[in-house]
């Protein structure tokens, strides 16, 4: 009996650990593999250029429970290999510090592997001030290897779509009194 029970325990940790390390797992394997629309990172742009254009459109939105206004760049035509920065701005209109924080998707999710980025303001905590508006931006390129790819040659739209969530560390408000030396500082 002691043997069936240890086993059940070791089970039952092995299961528990499994369930808390799923998430980061999966989320390694969509960076490695592009799989579900996640965009590949690059270090270095390509050396060439190919042939084939490309129109990428950008989309920006906000979750639940942030109070900000995120616009997307105008659409950009771009060949494979060509690297383009541009820039997505974010406001906070409220009263009250925020802090959020971005996760992205390329669609269609086929074109994924092939969409690099070398510079991207995705998975970092962006901390917004009172009505304060800030630029920031994404530096990508297609990998020309996209003109040689089966089934991807009716593709010539890609668009690159960026999600805010409110970041889980505590928010300052601004109208907020502090009790210093038994002062209130504003």
């Amino acid at each position: 009996h002691r043997a069936v029970a240890l086993s059940c325990a070791v089970f039952v940790a092995a299961m528990v650990g499994a369930a808390y390390a799923s998430v980061p797992l999966y989320a390694m394997f969509c960076q490695l593999t592009g799989f579900g629309g996640t965009p590949m990172r690059a270090d270095t742009a390509p050396t060439t250029i190919g042939d084939r254009e490309f129109t990428i459109r950008f989309d920006a939105n906000v979750g639940a429970g942030l109070p900000w206004r995120f616009e997307p760049p105008a659409p950009v035509r771009i060949k494979a290999g060509e690297v383009k920065e541009l820039s997505y701005t974010i406001e906070n209109p409220s009263r009250t510090e925020t802090l959020g924080i971005a996760s992205y998707n390329v669609s269609p999710p086929q074109v994924a592997v092939y969409f690099n980025k070398l510079q991207c303001f995705c998975f970092t905590d962006v901390t917004l001030k009172p009505g304060e508006t800030r630029e920031e931006s994404v530096v990508f390129f297609l990998d020309p290897e996209i003109e040689k790819a089966p089934g991807l040659a009716h593709v010539d739209t890609i668009t690159l779509s960026y999600t805010f969530f409110p970041a889980k560390t505590p928010v300052k408000p601004v109208a907020a009194a502090e009790q210093k030396n038994g002062n209130l500082v504003r």
